[in-house]
């Protein structure tokens, strides 16, 4: 496994774990875990969206270009993901949240719709 992968697969596990907590643990368990990962997630936030911040053309830096003007015009998908997931009315994450608890599989990360994203563990390719 190269350390791109690496990479990968620690932050889908953790995002696994996460879903799987939320979906089983106690309340004992989830209120000091609620307390630090709500934390680290606003702060994972205003990181990402500060990368993505419009400069004095009102464009995104960090954006690939999508015209002649080489920036994408703000604000850029990554400001209206955070709207949606952080400000919007909620609908999209609730029904998430129950897709979610349904249909939590280990080593397995689906997007909202169900589709399988990743496997965690993939299969090993014989030789």
């Amino acid at each position: 496994m190269t350390g791109d992968e690496a990479l990968r697969s620690a932050v889908l596990r953790r995002l696994v774990e996460l879903d799987e907590a939320a979906g089983s643990a106690d309340a004992r368990t989830l209120l000091p875990l609620a307390r630090t990962e709500i934390t680290r997630l606003a702060d994972g936030w205003r990181l990402l969206l500060a990368v993505h911040e419009p400069d004095g053309d009102g464009r995104c830096p960090a954006c690939p270009a999508v015209s002649w003007s080489g920036r994408r015009r703000w604000p850029c998908p990554v400001w209206r993901l955070a709207q949606e997931h952080l400000v919007g009315d909620g609908g999209g994450a609730r029904r998430l949240r129950r897709r979610r608890t349904r249909r939590v599989e280990p080593g397995v990360l689906r997007s909202p719709s169900g589709e399988v994203l990743a496997h965690l563990h993939p299969a090993r390719r014989g030789g």
